[in-house]
């Protein structure tokens, strides 16, 4: 990876100097191919979206899929941007909204976190720390799964990192984050929270998108225990590359809400997003490969833990 990498950064590095409309020119070719051509991931995409919206018609639902492989297809392009955005550039695509209510957790001591879905261009967050004017120093973060490939997940690490936010492993998170308060520091840690877990993290299913999904709990166990006000993410995209990010709260005194319950409102306030333009949310994962009766078939849950069953 060492002789490799240059090589590979400094190609994506000279595209993403290239203004948006020439990104855009390229963004569209690529659907051609990608939806077209190839038919990437396309009957995932089209079981996922029939399943989730089964109150439209076929024409509908082939109307979100081009829409959402268009904006796919933009999502790449607009991430390789972030490689050599300036603040400048940003501010002419990114608003963000509700900083304020964070700097006022932030004066009171207390950190945030944020709660976000595959939805949008979700990697713009990790430039939020442009938006804080009273906490600069503040730690702006986005908790991340590192990918299979080492090139591109120290690419990606680099693209997260290139306007000052920080990237942690989600196995270190905790470690950092008691770091961060020990030295009086404040920060704000994005949650990428929907996920389809492993069978043995499965410890919560609820109704998400006319789905029974399981769904991760592991984000809100950090956040009860590091006392986090917390924020729901709330992304539009009004324009092509103009986004508008709303942090919205959800509570500042997590510990006192019943268990899961935060999770339960992240999903409830997410799907209501995607509704709203069901074409920018991530259709192309497998998100519901994994089902409630296989798992009571398979597994039993005892003091917590998810076991197999005995044959």
């Amino acid at each position: 990876m060492n002789i490799v990498y240059p090589i590979i950064r400094a190609g994506f590095y000279l595209f993403s100097l290239l203004p948006f409309r020439v990104l855009y020119f390229f963004s569209d070719g690529f659907y051609l191919v990608v939806y077209r051509l190839i038919g990437y991931r396309k009957k995932v995409v089209r079981n996922n979206l029939t399943s989730s919206f089964p109150e439209k018609d076929i024409q509908e639902i082939k109307s979100i899929e081009r829409k959402f492989y268009h904006f796919f297809c933009d999502y790449f392009v607009e991430t390789i941007k972030l490689l050599s955005i300036t603040p400048e550039t940003l501010a002419k695509h990114m608003e963000f909204r509700g900083v304020e209510e964070m700097e006022k957790c932030f004066d009171k001591g207390q950190t945030c976190a944020a709660i976000l879905g595959h939805y949008c261009n979700w990697e713009y967050l990790s430039t939020v720390g442009v938006a804080f004017k009273r906490h600069p120093d503040a730690v702006m973060g986005l908790i991340y799964h590192p990918l299979y490939n080492k090139v591109f997940d120290r690419l990606f690490i680099d693209i997260r990192q290139h306007l000052g936010g920080v990237c942690i492993p989600k196995k270190d998170i905790l470690r950092y984050l008691v770091k961060y308060r020990r030295e009086n520091r404040m920060s704000l840690f994005g949650y990428i929270s929907d996920q389809g877990p492993k069978w043995n993290n499965i410890h919560l299913w609820l109704p998400f998108l006319n789905h029974d999904t399981p769904v991760f709990t592991n984000g809100e166990k950090i956040i009860r225990k590091m006392n986090n006000a917390v924020f729901y993410v709330d992304m539009e995209r009004p324009a092509r590359g103009k986004y508008v990010v709303t942090f919205k709260l959800i509570t500042l005194t997590p510990g006192e809400l019943e268990e899961n319950a935060i999770t339960r409102q992240f999903f409830a306030m997410l799907e209501e997003t995607i509704r709203r333009e069901p074409h920018l949310y991530l259709w192309s994962h497998n998100r519901w490969k994994r089902t409630h009766e296989e798992f009571d078939r398979l597994f039993k849950v005892v003091n917590g833990k998810v076991l197999p069953r005995e044959e």
